[in-house]
């Protein structure tokens, strides 16, 4: 009867920690999501007031003149998201494709593996100071296409990763078949691997356009910025981001009314990024 006892005590008290854990984890996750409806309800409430066509449309006037827009900035943001996302995606994949078809049982490759899971963690602007070393300083100034290539390296882990895990749920079984039948590796890659895992890789990409869309360090210290639309990718280019950063931090009430409306239309796109990717994933279920 003492033993009954003691583990009915025993009992109650694991019940006690685990409600108390529980109840500490509600708090935590109540929290941030308080700050992060006040944050999108502000950012809404005061970007759409100052939406207009002339944001998109016209470039920016003279500092503390009234009126012009951003579209130096969104011209500039369009042409660094895009390099990166053509730098960035196809070596992500091939990398975890790598991972998982050509190193999965070596230990070298797993020492990748592991490197890449850190660098997913790595600060943005260690990322930026990083191509600020190797590209903007040789060069002597700084040019669109090196913030393209930081972004790139932010973006390449999130792939890779993904990939590579969606690369092991596919049934072995599947692949032994395709080579009973006399593929060659590529091609079982190409026609089983991918093909079964597209979907999971395509998540897996919008996941990263999605992480460098809202970055700023890294175009500070690579593509910095320009009052002017430009085309040239060896040029400082503007972007939204920093645009943002330049205009929160000016005097004038112009510039916050702009980079207040400018922000919610990068929300919505990042917003946008993230809903299509649930989708996918919900689809692949």
């Amino acid at each position: 009867m003492e033993g009954h006892g003691n583990l009915e005590r025993y009992v109650k008290w694991r019940k006690f920690k685990s409600n108390l854990i529980l109840f500490f984890t509600f708090l935590t996750a109540l929290y941030g999501l308080v700050w992060l409806v006040w944050i999108i309800t502000d950012v809404t409430i005061k970007g759409f007031s100052n939406l207009s066509l002339d944001l998109l449309l016209k470039d920016p006037t003279p500092p503390g003149v009234e009126g012009g827009g951003l579209k130096h900035a969104f011209v500039g943001h369009l042409i660094i998201t895009s390099l990166a996302v053509v730098l960035g995606v196809p070596i992500g994949i091939a990398a975890g494709v790598f991972f998982t078809e050509y190193g999965r049982y070596s230990r070298f490759v797993s020492l990748l593996r592991d490197l890449t899971d850190s660098i997913v963690s790595l600060p943005s602007i260690i990322v930026g100071t990083f191509i600020y070393a190797v590209m903007v300083k040789p060069v002597g100034h700084f040019f669109a296409l090196s913030g393209s290539v930081s972004l790139a390296l932010l973006m390449l882990p999130v792939i890779a990763i993904t990939t590579a895990q969606m690369l092991k749920m596919v049934p072995d079984s599947l692949r032994e078949a395709a080579y009973a039948l006399g593929a060659y590796k590529w091609q079982v890659i190409k026609d089983v691997s991918l093909s079964v895992a597209k979907r999971g890789i395509l998540t897996g990409v919008i996941l990263g356009i999605a992480r460098i869309t809202g970055e700023t360090a890294p175009l500070l210290f690579t593509s910095f910025n320009n009052n002017f639309t430009t085309y040239n990718i060896f040029e400082p280019m503007a972007s939204l981001t920093v645009t943002i950063f330049v205009y929160v931090m000016g005097p004038y009430d112009d510039w916050h009314r702009k980079a207040w409306a400018a922000s919610l239309i990068l929300t919505i796109g990042t917003l946008m990024f993230f809903i299509l990717a649930k989708i996918l994933v919900r689809a692949k279920k």
